[in-house]
Order: structure tokens, then C-alpha cells, then sequence
């Protein structure tokens, strides 16, 4: 599993680390562990919407803080549970930016088991940092 929950950074909110060996994995990875916060099982969530997404940060710290609360506003405004089914990033002198196809479908608490709900990604010990075995993050949900 590419990313593990922790217990000692937040007591209240949910805590984890996500990893992986290129930009982009680092991203899914931590996508699939803010949802796998509010859904027992993904492979229960169907690809059965598609949205384009495209967004533009300074450094990609931000971007991932962005990319993730994305996730969560499709979830509170339109009630969708959604994973990147494509991702690529792009980093320039100006900043970067992230194209990207989510796929999913709406919230059915009769086929998905529900867990926690996540509000936001947090600032709190938030990081994203390029390491000798790829890219590490660190996530705090407020749920």
C-alpha cells in the first residue's frame, strides 16, 4: 500500500502519509487515501462519470493541497465519489499545473460503505517533498 494512516500527528482529524515514485503517483495515491477516509472499499465506486479537470498552482506542494480539495468539493457539491483515472503534471519556471480525467459516480450508501466524512486538507504539517525513492507526502483531513 503506497500510503499509511497515522495516528500521531492529529488526534481529532485523520492523518497520513502517501508516496510514490514519480509526481503523478504521489498524487493518486494520495487521492486514493482521502477517499478511502469516506469509502470502505474504492473498487465499489464504478467509473460511471468522467470530469476534465485542470488546475494551475505555484509549486506543487499547492497543487496536491488543490488537487485534493477538489475531491472533496465534488463529494459535498455534487455528491460524487471520484478517483484520477489520468493525471499528468507539468512544472515550469511560472508554476504548475495538472491535467486530469476523474472517474466515478454518485454517492449510493446502499452499494458504498460509508466511513467518515472529510470537510477539507488542512494546512496542518501539510507537506510534499521530492526524496531519494520518488516523491512523500503528508496529509491532514479535517473530518
Amino acid at each position: 500500500m503506497p500510503y499509511e494512516y497515522r495516528g500521531d500527528i492529529a488526534h481529532a482529524d485523520i492523518a497520513f502519509d502517501a508516496w510514490g515514485k514519480t509526481l503523478e503517483d504521489v498524487f493518486q495515491e494520495a487521492a486514493k487515501a482521502t477517499m478511502q477516509v469516506m469509502a470502505e472499499n474504492l473498487s465499489a465506486i464504478r467509473q460511471a462519470e468522467t470530469f476534465e479537470i485542470s488546475l494551475d498552482q505555484r509549486n506543487e506542494e499547492m497543487l496536491l493541497f488543490d488537487f485534493l480539495n477538489e475531491l472533496i468539493f465534488y463529494k459535498d457539491a455534487r455528491r460524487l465519489f471520484l478517483l484520477p483515472d489520468r493525471l499528468s503534471i507539468t512544472t515550469t519556471e511560472e508554476g504548475c499545473s495538472l491535467q486530469a480525467t476523474l472517474a466515478g459516480e454518485e454517492i449510493d450508501p446502499q452499494r458504498h460503505r460509508l466511513n467518515t466524512d472529510v470537510k477539507a486538507v488542512t494546512m496542518l504539517r501539510f507537506s510534499l517533498a521530492q526524496v531519494p525513492q520518488g516523491w512523500r507526502a503528508t496529509v491532514v483531513l479535517d473530518v
